[in-house]
């Protein structure tokens, strides 16, 4: 799962759970942005406007196998409500006897997550750049009800100036007022999660308070060979930082991984204007911020539109050549 070396970290599966394309409008290229458990990302181009898409193909009958329905639908029902410079967007949903599509932004900058591995660690100030941007898509989509629940490296992507988008809705949620779904990557899951207290939008404040860790370390600050040592360590919450890291920045990150989450930074009556005023972005100008006034430190290597020299790119093996699904399957997703 996690190597030991202190410097980083293999690219992270999902749990959820318990513990335990459509032919003549696309130009389909044979390169794959990003793989996962049921689907895969292609690059596609209009062919009318010449633009360029990222088309989510989910096989159904794994889907379906890994209980990820409603996961599907709440992906499919946020990104439709939601409107954000830092978010990815969604213009379309599909589906046919063996696929679900979904139509969303080519980001071509790739994965935050490549950038912070060649580097090893980010400096303060580029940390600091990305915190920013991502406090503000997390205030945003509070402000909607929803909880991200799956803030981690992997997931944000750089468009071509090197802004972020938050990618991956698959855990987001609603909120009307907890849930109690275990889901998340191992190393970012909240004490409340692990615990099946259940839980809010306090979870990606915790995880917020991970991710800079890492950012700046270059390594997750619980980390474990395997889920069960990681929750051990998360519940212990013994945090050890490395010695470079900025003295505002450590009292941040211990802020937001506060056990309880009445205490927790971002979760207090003053909700995020207490994780704005606090002294690590005392030069951040907070309303320039989603306008994508601050100045990326990386920009990504974008040579057109449809670059994908940014992203891993997978053979095409035998993705198409499943059976189609029985229509009783298919009745779940006719909404879709």
């Amino acid at each position: 799962m996690r190597c030991h070396q202190h410097h980083g970290r293999e690219k992270t599966a999902r749990i959820s759970g318990s513990v335990s394309c459509p032919s003549t409008r696309w130009d389909q290229g044979p390169l794959q942005q990003g793989t996962g458990t049921f689907g895969r990302v292609f690059l596609v181009k209009d062919k009318k406007s010449r633009a360029f898409y990222a088309l989510k193909q989910m096989k159904i009958p794994d889907v379906i196998r890994l209980k990820q329905e409603q996961h599907v639908h709440n992906e499919k029902e946020v990104l439709s409500e939601v409107n954000h410079p830092f978010l990815i967007r969604l213009f379309w949903t599909h589906h046919d006897e063996r696929f679900l599509y979904m139509l969303m932004d080519y980001v071509a900058g790739g994965e935050l997550f490549s950038f912070l591995r060649s580097r090893g660690r980010f400096s303060n100030a580029t940390g600091l750049f990305y915190t920013s941007e991502i406090v503000c898509a997390i205030e945003y989509l509070h402000s909607r009800e929803v909880v991200y629940r799956d803030l981690k490296p992997e997931n944000i992507l750089l468009d071509s100036e090197g802004h972020i988008r938050l990618t991956d809705f698959g855990f987001a949620k609603k909120l009307s007022d907890r849930t109690w779904t275990l889901c998340g990557t191992p190393e970012y899951l909240a004490p409340e999660v692990i615990q099946s207290k259940g839980h809010g939008r306090a979870v990606d404040w915790w995880a917020l308070g991970i991710l800079v860790f890492e950012m700046l370390a270059g390594y997750p600050p619980f980390f474990d060979d395997n889920p069960f040592g990681i929750y051990q360590k998360i519940l212990a919450g013994k945090l050890e930082f490395p010695r470079h890291l900025d003295f505002y920045v450590k009292d941040l990150i211990k802020k937001f991984l506060v056990i309880d989450r009445a205490r927790r930074l971002g979760n207090m009556k003053n909700g995020v204007d207490d994780v704005k005023k606090h002294r690590w972005f005392k030069t951040i100008d907070w309303d320039g911020v989603p306008l994508r006034k601050l100045k990326p430190p990386i920009v990504p290597k974008v040579s057109h539109e449809g670059d994908t020299s940014n992203f891993d790119v997978y053979p095409e093996d035998d993705w198409k050549k499943d059976p189609p699904v029985p229509e009783k399957d298919l009745e779940i997703f006719k909404n879709f």
